[in-house]
């Protein structure tokens, strides 16, 4: 049974609520203080092609593991399962801090993401359990203050050890975070009433997604660079790919608890507003992963300043959400919202494609904010949405399968825009490059980057448009609480 929010005191809940959100810092943080660090880690361990996996390890096998999460925590109940995660992300930090190659830091990132991937869902899940939909946008502004402090705290100390320090203290910073989590969500969560569903995990599901996605990811990542795009490795792969995925969608249909239940996703609501923070995802993630490099190449950055410029999208992204959290409970047509913010997103993405090399730092500055209040809009309207639609006894499985669907968004968007900057040569020439830009160790010309980068952010601005029609297609639902609460002040009227 879902426990009501009534049975949870007030001084509980607030307790709740930080040790979920100091468990989801772990996990935010590790988002964006790899980004700006990305090219010094190149250029340390080699091998630079491979770049984009440092980052798409950590989403793949988190996207795998988020929806079991999902039901882990309704089958052993939330405590236990939010321990695990932060416990197996800090033991995958410090193989990521230690990794002498390559290779190593890439599979110590697939186990991170093992223990990270359900973290920001299951914090999302818990404040769920304790705060009525209506309340919920409220809560939301909580959470964007979560990302605020990693969105500002992370590019900086990122840019700063990579340069400065060591790219390893980027993980180490972890162990103590995770230790607070730890001291802070144990005792804590012992106060929330117990949830308890009989659930089965979608193993071979989980398999099936991983396996699909990854063939994918490998058909981005090589065609046009180490194959050509007609050859047959590159085709073999995407054919698995659309195999796989096809085998995943029948599998899904017929299993008996599938790792994204059809019961969930055949919610018109929850459907359409996950899939446009699907496509949301995509564009955020690959831009805080690309934007770096492109300010390392194209304005000859060191990796400090370039992490350092990242904040403006970051804050952006935390200020767009923090406005849509605060009128959200306010407005009837709260999806106005999400769609006003999308449109702003659309259009200074297409100013980035159309001005990309002429435009001077500041701009694009301002351009940064305003692509992330735009985008900022979306997350809190997105998971009140799903939240909202959800039946009560199945809010952890749809707030999970709403993060697997983001956190695919975010493999999916890293690979194409990936596969956008390595056909172009970007990233290439950075093995045995020492601290500095990017550009004067790569020896690429600057021209060459931002015409590159028009395509990136063409891309971007594309993939947002997929959103802002999805989120469009969503049928609004008066927000539970709402209808409560207004039909008492008539009584009392």
């Amino acid at each position: 049974m879902h426990a009501p929010a009534q049975t949870v005191s007030d001084e509980d809940r607030r307790w709740i609520v930080i040790g979920a959100l100091v468990s989801m810092m772990l996990a935010a943080l590790d988002q964006t203080i790899v980004a700006p660090a990305l090219p010094t880690i190149g250029a340390s361990l080699g091998s630079p092609d491979w770049l984009s996996w440092v980052v798409s390890a950590y989403f793949l096998t988190a996207t795998a593991v988020t929806p079991l999460y999902g039901k882990l925590a309704d089958i052993k109940g939330r405590r236990p399962v939010m321990i695990a995660g932060v416990a197996i992300f800090l033991v995958g930090s410090v193989l990521c801090a230690l990794a002498p190659s390559m290779g190593v830091l890439i599979v110590a990132r697939a186990l991170q993401g093992i223990g990270g991937g359900g973290l920001i869902a299951l914090a999302q899940t818990i404040i769920g359990d304790i705060v009525p939909p209506y309340e919920r946008a409220r809560y939301m502004v909580y959470i964007s203050g979560t990302w605020a402090i990693a969105s500002i705290a992370g590019p900086v100390l990122g840019g700063v050890f990579a340069e400065h320090l060591h790219w390893s203290l980027i993980f180490w910073i972890n162990l103590p975070i995770g230790a607070m989590a730890l001291s802070i969500t144990s005792p804590i969560l012992k106060r929330l009433p117990p949830v308890h569903r009989p659930h089965k995990l979608d193993i071979l599901g989980a398999v099936l997604m991983v396996v699909a996605t990854v063939s994918l990811m490998l058909a981005l990542t090589w065609g046009g660079t180490r194959y050509a795009w007609t050859s047959r490795e590159i085709l073999g792969l995407g054919a698995a790919a659309v195999i796989l995925f096809a085998v995943f969608g029948f599998h899904v249909v017929r299993a008996e608890e599938a790792l994204v239940p059809p019961r969930v996703l055949g919610n018109k609501v929850i459907a359409a507003a996950a899939t446009s923070l699907f496509f949301t995802s995509a564009v955020y993630v690959g831009l805080a992963v690309y934007v770096p490099i492109f300010l390392e190449q194209v304005y000859d950055m060191p990796p400090s300043l370039s992490g350092t410029a990242l904040v403006a999208l970051l804050a952006g992204t935390v200020a767009g959400a923090n406005i849509a959290g605060r009128f959200t409970p306010r407005v009837k047509h709260y999806k106005h919202i999400a769609l006003g913010g999308s449109a702003v997103a659309i259009a200074a993405m297409t100013t980035f494609a159309l001005g990309a090399p002429y435009l001077p730092f500041w701009a694009f500055e301002i351009l940064l904010v305003i692509a992330g209040l735009g985008q900022g809009t979306q997350w809190p309207i997105g998971t009140v949405s799903v939240q909202n639609a959800a039946d009560p006894h199945d809010l952890g499985t749809a707030t999970a399968a709403m993060g697997f669907l983001r956190s695919l968004g975010s493999v999916i968007g890293i690979a194409v825009l990936g596969a956008i900057v390595l056909a172009n040569g970007i990233v290439q020439g950075l093995e045995g490059a020492g601290h500095g830009p990017v550009a004067a160790a790569a020896g690429v010309e600057r021209v060459k980057a931002a015409a590159a980068f028009v395509h990136v952010f063409g891309a971007a601005a594309i993939i947002q448009c997929f959103a802002f029609v999805s989120m469009a297609l969503m049928k609004e639902l008066p927000l539970r609480g709402r209808v409560a609460k207004e039909a008492v002040a008539a009584t009392v009227e």
